[in-house]
Parts: structure tokens; C-alpha cells; sequence
């Protein structure tokens, strides 16, 4: 249903130049009443909707681009942190302040804004969310037409420094806001990524962390029994609640993982499932209870995909690569690598036609999912992986982990030297055993036997390490013993 824009939020009426410090690399993220606030997302919201219509405007006139075919409309979605439904409505009101009109989708993921910014045909997306952050912090993602991401050189210094200025145009007219909250187009699109007939009888447990994914989670669960299929689901934490209960829903984080691992082995379960609070990421556990670290993950999917379109392109970061490239290899898939993060796979996928593209960090993206990520893809393929082979999880990854054991990535903060620095002194401690060298993500140096991977985050201030082995357990443990602790004589601490 169609209504005028009407919010509980009321900007101001004169706009002063303002420092807003909450713009990161990909995204926005800030601590609540620090550095983002309902005026902070207002402005974000205005500067994000005039720039993309003036984009429109001109693309209608020249006809030079698709953008012309799209519709005046932004979608916005908000996850389940109390904060989020204040800051979606402050955005958009500086939405429909900027002529532009606004499809709400309610609480949703992040998947959902992308799905819907291309369903809709969308001028572009808003996930207000702060996904796995601490409880007093949030944030705004942000996509253009098509889905495709926006990032700090790609269009998010623009909307910052349109948004810190307050120079917006005074439209004669006010958008339209609209809620679409049915997510039948949604799911109906994620359950073709499976043959829901080649599924065999399999007992899940899905943790959605008190955090959004529980109300999808449903709605796939009644899919698959519609098509009965004989999967058999234990909810843990399902119940979405902005004050989260159960702590800040995120697997990457050993502690947070004991509850999933607790309940697949309580419930002799066959796989444990576990979501981020926007659920972007899917986080696995085998019938033992064991996280399945996500390098090995992009290798499965890899071959999955592989097997049903041969010859395709895959994508991959450049962080651990050994067992990926020869999953590629074995499959005659074409590999394809590419710097971390999502814009970068997401524009490298789009340049190579990929139809598959994985990070280690949980994040794997989908051709036939406008090349987005999407946290519930995964353990929809798994599991019809599983029910192919015939296979555990376990069974499936054992042989790659054995093949190609790695550290798991290694966080650490500085204490003493910059990331720059202590990247180029470690460059040069290596240098007289000629390895070869990329600077495509960080600094990556290869050995015959070994490699490793240290780079600056995205995201945090940190460096990250990550080292792997060509089989070699034991050189692998001898590295990573070695370079933590010349790492901690840079003042370089665990993070």
C-alpha cells in the first residue's frame, strides 16, 4: 500500500557543515550518540538519494545507460537492533525530503535490500544494520542500481561529502513511501539455487543469534516441507531480539560458537548452522560439533558449482588460496582471484562472469543472485550437497584440510610500528629465500611448501595473518610459531 511519507522523525530546518566520521571503506558504521545518529542517518539518507536521482535524471535524458529504465525508488531495510527502526526512519525521511520515493521492507537482512534493489528495479539499497558490532553501535550499507556496491572510492565519498556539507536541493515535491513486507519473491529466488527432489533425510540445528535471520529461516523451513523434503530442523536462538540475549550474534568468535556445537551434539545433528545478526555470512559445524573454517568452505562450494556448470569462473581472495586453486584445478573450473573484500569480488565476478565467488571470512556471492553475497544460499547448497554425495561434512572437507592445513586468520593489534612498516620489515626478514611475491591484497609471499598472507583489515585496526601448508602439519605449526613471535618483537599483539 501506497501512503505519504510520514516518519516520527523531524529534521531540521537549516543545515550547517558538519564532520561525519562514521564512513568506513565499504559501509557505515559508528557508536550510537558518538558518531551516528537520527540526523547523521538523515543526512546519509538525503546525500545517498540526491546523488543517485541527479545520476537518473541525467542517464533519462542522454539514455546512455540502464540507469534510465530503473524506477525513482530507494529500498530500505533494518535489522533487529532497537536502534535500527529510529535511523531507517530518519533516512527516509531525507529520502522522500529528496523527491524520492522509498519501499520499506520492514526488519530484513542485508540480502533481502540487495534482492529487492534489483527485483523492484530499484535506484538503489539501504541495510541499516551493524551486524555483528557491539550493542551500541550501528550502521548503513549501502548499494546503487543493480545491486552493485558502493564503496569509499566509488561513489561513498560523494554521499559524505554531500551529507557533511548540507548543501541538499529543495524538491517541489515529496516521495512516496511504500511497505512491502511479503518476502514470497525473495525466498521463491533462493530455493532455485537447489533441486529440492535430490534432498535426503538430514537433522540441522540453526542458530540465527537473536538476530534476523530467524523469520527467512522459517520461511525456507516451510519451502522445503512443501516440497518434502525430509530435513528435520532444530531452532536455537531463533527469535529475533534487538537486546540479544544470548551475546552479539557472531560465529567468527570461538565463545559464540559452544551453543551451536552444544546442540548438534545434543541432537546428533548432521550440521550446525550459524548466521551473522544481518545474516550476510553462514557459519558452518559438522556432526561433530567442529567450525568449519570458511577457506575450506569456498573450495566445497567451488566443486558444487563446478559440478553442475562446468568450465565456469570462480572467485576467490588472496588470503589462503592452496586448496581452493586445486578444488579449481581438479574441476577444470578457471580460477580467478581477486583483493578481499566485497566490492572487489563483486566487480571482479561481474568483469569474468563468475558464477560462484567465496572469502574466507564467510562471504560467498552468487552470479544468479545479482553477484551478492547471501547467508542462506550456502546451507541450502550444502545440505543438497550433503544429500548428492552421501557424504557428512566432514567427510567432504577432511580431505582438504588434510591437503592444505592452514592457521585460520590471526588478528593483531599495534602496538608499537604502523601496518605499513611492519609489512615492509617482514617483506625484507623473507627476502633472501626468494619467494614470490603479490601485493594485489596485503603482502602474500610463496614458498615451495608454505605460504602466508598478512594485510591491513578493511574494517578494524588491525593486521591479519593467515599461513598455510602444502600438507606439512608440522611446518605449518613451525611458521606460525615463527612469525607470531617475530611479530610480538614489532609490538604486534593477539588481538
Amino acid at each position: 500500500m501506497s501512503t505519504s511519507a510520514t516518519t516520527s522523525y523531524q529534521p531540521a530546518t537549516e543545515f550547517n557543515a558538519i564532520t561525519i566520521n562514521s564512513f568506513k571503506a565499504y559501509d557505515i558504521r559508528g557508536e550510537l550518540g558518538v558518531n551516528l545518529d537520527e540526523d547523521i542517518a538523515y543526512r546519509i539518507g538525503r546525500a545517498f538519494a540526491q546523488i543517485l536521482y541527479q545520476r537518473y535524471q541525467t542517464s533519462a535524458q542522454t539514455q546512455t545507460n540502464d540507469i534510465a529504465d530503473l524506477k525513482s525508488a530507494i529500498v530500505i531495510g533494518s535489522d533487529i537492533r532497537h536502534s535500527s527502526e529510529q535511523l531507517k526512519q530518519a533516512a527516509i525521511k531525507g529520502i522522500v525530503d529528496a523527491g524520492v520515493d522509498v519501499i520499506d521492507l520492514g526488519m530484513s537482512g542485508t540480502e533481502e535490500v540487495y534482492f529487492a534493489t534489483s527485483y523492484y528495479q530499484a535506484l538503489g539499497g539501504i541495510e541499516v544494520t551493524a551486524s555483528h558490532n557491539p550493542i551500541n553501535y550501528n550502521g548503513l550499507k549501502l548499494v546503487k542500481e543493480h545491486s552493485k556496491p558502493i564503496s569509499g572510492d566509488d561513489g561513498l565519498a560523494e554521499i559524505q561529502a554531500l551529507a557533511e556539507s548540507g548543501q541538499f536541493i529543495t524538491k517541489n515535491r515529496s516521495g512516496t513511501l511504500q511497505l512491502l513486507t511479503d518476502k514470497s519473491a525473495y525466498i521463491n529466488h533462493v530455493m532455485t539455487f537447489i533441486d529440492t527432489d535430490k534432498l535426503k533425510s538430514l537433522k540441522l540445528v540453526i542458530n540465527s543469534g537473536n538476530g534476523s535471520a530467524g523469520p527467512v529461516v522459517d520461511l525456507l523451513i516451510e519451502k522445503l516441507a512443501q516440497a518434502g523434503s525430509p530435513i528435520e530442523v532444530i531452532k536455537l536462538h531463533h527469535t529475533p531480539d534487538g537486546s540479544f540475549p544470548n551475546g552479539i550474534p557472531n560465529p567468527m568468535i570461538e565463545a559464540n560458537r559452544v551453543a551451536t556445537q552444544q546442540a548438534v551434539l545434543e541432537n546428533k545433528a548432521d550440521l550446525g548452522i550459524a548466521f551473522d545478526g544481518d545474516f550476510d555470512r553462514c557459519f558452518l559445524f559438522d556432526k561433530h560439533g567442529e567450525f568449519i573454517d570458511g577457506s575450506y568452505i569456498v573450495g566445497m562450494l567451488a566443486q558444487a558449482f563446478l559440478n553442475k556448470y562446468p568450465n565456469e569462473s570462480i572467485v576467490y581472495d588472496p588470503r589462503v588460496i592452496y586448496n581452493t586453486e586445486a578444488v579449481i584445478k581438479e574441476h577444470q573450473g578457471n580460477a580467478v582471484i581477486s583483493k578481499s573484500g566485497h566490492s572487489f569480488i563483486k566487480q571482479v565476478m561481474r568483469d569474468s562472469g563468475a558464477v560462484y565467488g567465496g572469502e574466507m571470512s564467510a562471504h560467498h556471492y552468487f552470479r544468479d543472485f545479482f553477484y551478492c553475497d547471501s547467508g542462506m544460499i550456502p546451507w541450502l547448497l550444502t545440505i543438497e550437497l550433503l544429500s548428492i554425495t552421501g557424504s557428512t561434512l566432514s567427510e567432504l572437507v577432511a580431505g582438504y584440510i588434510e591437503a592444505y592445513p592452514s592457521s585460520g586468520e590471526l588478528n593483531f593489534r599495534l602496538t608499537t610500528y604502523d601496518a605499513p612498516t611492519i609489512i615492509n620489515a617482514i617483506e625484507k626478514k623473507f627476502s633472501i629465500q626468494n619467494p614470490v611475491k603479490s601485493t594485489l591484497d596485503g603482502l602474500s609471499l610463496n614458498f615451495e611448501e608454505w605460504r602466508f598472507n598478512l594485510r591491513t583489515s578493511n574494517t578494524e585496526p588491525l593486521i591479519r595473518l593467515n599461513i598455510e601448508s602444502r600438507g606439512d602439519r608440522e611446518l605449518l605449526d613451525t611458521k606460525i610459531q615463527e612469525i607470531q613471535q617475530w611479530l610480538a618483537e614489532q609490538g604486534a599483539v593477539p588481538a
